[in-house]
């Protein structure tokens, strides 16, 4: 049986959608975000093992609702899988990146795959085929961010804008850490831990 995602996850995502909607709010001016535009999407990031489960059941839903954009993601996730797989810094039968922090392979995991298309992404339409279900970095992206004390944000948002408008559009998407807690919690009642990235994840829904 699958692995089920914890039972606050949507607890979790409606955090985060309303963090996402009150930074939009505020920073709509400054904010490239939009349909089609899929820069993001471009480049492998690390995801946990909450999201990999959540990508999981999207594309399980998908295949119910829309059996034929499933297939495509399908095929798209095998063909990255098969581009990935020569220099994947992992365990290619689980999916697990590598949890190894010196520089060699800091700057293996920098250099890898920054050219790669995320399999989700619709090439036509330039947008997610499972938007609903799609990993918290995705959903936070764009708007300014802090993170391991820096704030950042996309090159494509906030031209123009002064350090100190940035630092005043701050998003916050998950104060309680409720995220860090959830990928806690799998870990101890499933076993389930590391991280992976979208393809993998979803190579272990095709028995690849």
């Amino acid at each position: 049986m699958p692995l089920q995602a914890p039972a606050r996850d949507p607890q979790l995502i409606q955090i985060v959608n309303s963090a996402l909607a009150d930074a939009f709010q505020k920073s709509a001016k400054w904010l490239a975000c939009k349909p089609g535009c899929s820069q993001c999407c471009v480049g492998v990031f690390a995801i946990n093992q909450v999201d990999a489960i959540r990508l999981r059941k999207g594309l399980a839903d998908l295949e119910q609702q829309d059996p034929d954009r499933a297939a495509r993601i399908r095929e798209r996730v095998k063909a990255s899988v098969a581009r990935l797989s020569p220099e994947f810094p992992g365990d290619t039968t689980t999916g697990l990146l590598n949890d190894d922090d010196s520089d060699a392979a800091c700057k293996h995991w920098d250099d890898y795959a920054n050219d790669e298309t995320c399999p989700v992404l619709d090439p036509e339409k330039g947008t997610c085929d499972l938007y609903e279900s799609r990993p918290i970095i995705c959903r936070t992206f764009g708007p300014a961010l802090m993170s391991e004390d820096e704030l950042g944000h996309c090159e494509l948002c906030y031209v123009g804008a002064t350090d100190e408008e940035v630092a005043a559009l701050e998003m916050h998407p998950d104060p309680d850490h409720l995220e860090e807690a959830l990928v806690k919690e799998l870990e101890e009642t499933t076993g389930a831990k590391g991280e992976t990235i979208i393809a993998f994840a979803l190579k272990a829904a095709l028995s690849l």
